[in-house]
């Protein structure tokens, strides 16, 4: 790799990781293959700068692409240097980041330049529920490389110049343009939880990294708490789900995740204590398809990582549309099946719960250990004016069975059932949530033997 190269990649690490913190590896690794004049080439270090070093004192390891050596292409030795850094990150329980810049697998080397992204594959299928991984498109990231960006925990991209595709977009029937590579496209489809510039990106990762576990075991970082654990949030339930959560977080810190997929749920890291915790929140009174996978993909994080799950809960139903008929029932039994699945300590605060739209985000039924629910609460099958007019046989009778059905839909009634464990005021809401992952903290389930689920 010629110094101007080495340069670029080594100069987002750099930049990325504490200063003077990186130690590479694998620094004297060259390509193999000598067919089509390769040896004639000058590809030292095969394009990919690897190694370890630090973020605000946490290990991490990573590994930089550079587009001008070949393209930042895939060769055999380039995707053994990411395995080995993957070996290395499992081995030693630290996260990888990874910043890619790529044209795509090295058509000079054939088999083995395809058997080696194979390899990065099944290297981020053995880490995944391990250790966070980290995926950052800094450039092209095209074909089978955007597979590296799905088996991520995390994905960043750069806003203007990056682009991220399965097929080139020009070779896409009936698409004129590059859109649907950009950043902006691709938030949209659920695939990258934040875009912007470089430097953005940078500061978003190092916020992140900070409240990620580096492993699977090491319970994640506890720092000292210098917010108010009894302070009151009043009027938090006429808030918008975002600035909710960020009421209840400590000092209003929250790393949202996959914000552009959907604009019924939010999802996301907190710290409440100084531990961290995931959060999943409804924005509107309906519940989306979309909604339900934004909400199943963080509930599984957070139980791979023994990360704490707050659900904040207000839906009145499924939305009523053609996309929820297609996708909705994949993804909303993926969502209780995250809940029911999950053995990490659990809280849900109620604002509404009505239909199985209630039942699938955190409910009692699915192992949440404590819900709690605000004195306006509705929890039923369904709104009480629409099932009076489903079950009356009059006007008279229909009265009677809204009044009726609405006192079944109270909260109290809901409590008075066991599905909720007390009714709390709103202001109340961060310091009773508080108590309780306190009260969860040594919590462990035993569920039957068997190899995993198939949902």
């Amino acid at each position: 790799m010629d110094n101007q190269s080495k340069s670029s990649a080594l100069s987002r690490i750099q930049t990325l990781l504490d200063e003077f913190s990186f130690v590479e590896v694998g620094k004297l690794v060259q390509a193999r293959s000598t067919d089509f004049n390769m040896a004639e080439k000058k590809a030292p270090s095969d394009g990919v700068v690897t190694g370890y070093g630090t973020i605000d004192g946490n290990l991490v390891y990573v590994y930089s692409q550079d587009a001008s050596v070949l393209g930042g292409s895939i060769g055999e030795m380039h995707a053994r240097k990411i395995a080995n850094i993957y070996s290395m990150a499992m081995k030693m329980g630290a996260p990888v980041i990874g910043l890619l810049d790529c044209s795509g697998v090295r058509l000079e080397e054939a088999s083995d330049a395809l058997f080696g992204l194979g390899r990065l594959y099944k290297k981020q299928t053995l880490a995944s529920g391990v250790v966070p991984q980290i995926s950052v498109v800094l450039g092209n990231c095209g074909g089978g490389l955007s597979v590296l960006t799905g088996l991520s925990d995390f994905v960043f991209m750069e806003d203007n110049s990056a682009r991220l595709y399965v097929n080139a977009p020009d070779a896409v029937k009936g698409n004129k343009d590059d859109t649907i590579a950009k950043a902006e496209a691709q938030a949209e489809y659920g695939h990258v939880d934040f875009a912007g510039t470089e430097s953005e990106i940078f500061d978003e990762i190092r916020r992140l990294v900070a409240i990620l576990p580096g492993n699977n075991e090491d319970g994640g970082p506890v720092d000292e708490c210098t917010d108010d654990l009894n302070r009151s949030v009043a009027g938090i339930e006429k808030l918008d789900a975002a600035e909710a959560v960020k009421q209840i977080a400590d000092n209003g810190i929250f790393f949202e995740t996959r914000k552009a997929f959907s604009e019924d749920v939010v999802t996301g890291l907190i710290q409440l204590n100084g531990a961290t915790v995931g959060v999943v929140a409804n924005k509107q009174d309906q519940l989306s398809w979309k909604g339900a996978d934004k909400a199943q993909r963080l509930v599984s994080f957070c139980d791979a990582f023994e990360i704490p799950v707050l659900t904040l809960a207000d839906v009145k139903g499924y939305r009523n549309c053609q996309c929820t008929e297609k996708f909705g029932p994949k993804a909303i039994s993926s969502l209780a099946y995250a809940y029911a699945n999950a053995s990490v300590p659990m809280v849900t605060v109620v604002k509404n719960a009505l239909g199985t739209a209630g039942l699938a985000l955190g409910s009692k039924p699915l192992g949440t250990d404590i819900v709690y629910a605000y004195p306006t609460a509705q929890i039923g099958i369904m709104d009480a004016a629409k099932a009076a007019e489903i079950i009356s046989e009059d006007e008279t009778s229909e009265a009677a069975n809204a009044k009726l059905l609405k006192e079944k839909n109270a909260a109290q009634s809901a409590a008075q059932h066991g599905y909720v464990d007390d009714i709390i005021n709103a202001e109340e809401t961060r310091q009773r949530v508080i108590a309780a992952f306190e009260m969860l903290f040594t919590k462990s389930v035993f569920r039957p033997d068997k190899k995993h689920g198939t949902v």
